[in-house]
């Protein structure tokens, strides 16, 4: 079985930085929308536990679909590279889903995800499509370690 943690690690109007482990290992980059109480189109899904669902993006790409995900539909975990607050002029690929990228990085003097595309094809590759669920978690309970976050008060790394 595979698990997917997703720990948002920065919030700003460009979006929210989070870091995608798979079965409790470094994976990739995650961007979000900003948190907005949840509003749909506008703001970043509450933390929780979600179920995955196996979906095909626009009919062709592979992604996993978010399952019972309070007041929303349609949340995916997909490629794409830009997540800011649209109603304060940023851009944004998203209206609420999940993007990957091997990097973050600045596209439109903006903050962004890259390498989204390959990034996507190898979570769907290394979880061979299989992964049932993703736990969400604000980083309150993690400090800076080096590079890397860690739960706080962990001594094993």
């Amino acid at each position: 079985m595979f698990k997917l943690k997703l720990i948002r690690i920065n919030m700003s109007d460009q979006g929210t930085k989070g870091l995608l482990l798979v079965n409790n290992k470094f994976f990739c980059y995650t961007l979000e929308l900003p948190w907005d109480n949840n509003k749909q189109d506008y703001s970043c899904i509450p933390p929780g536990t979600y179920k995955l669902k196996k979906h095909k993006f626009r009919g062709r790409r592979k992604c996993y679909h978010l399952l019972n995900v309070p007041n929303r539909s349609w949340v995916l975990i997909h490629n794409g590279n830009l997540a800011g607050d649209v109603r304060k002029g940023y851009k944004s690929n998203v209206e609420g889903c999940i993007l990957v990228g091997k990097y973050f990085g600045k596209l439109y003097n903006q903050d962004a995800v890259l390498c989204s595309i390959p990034t996507l094809r190898r979570l769907i590759e290394v979880t061979q499509w299989k992964a049932e669920e993703i736990e969400i978690l604000d980083a309150t309970g993690y400090e800076k370690y080096g590079n890397w976050y860690k739960l706080k008060g962990d001594n094993n790394v």
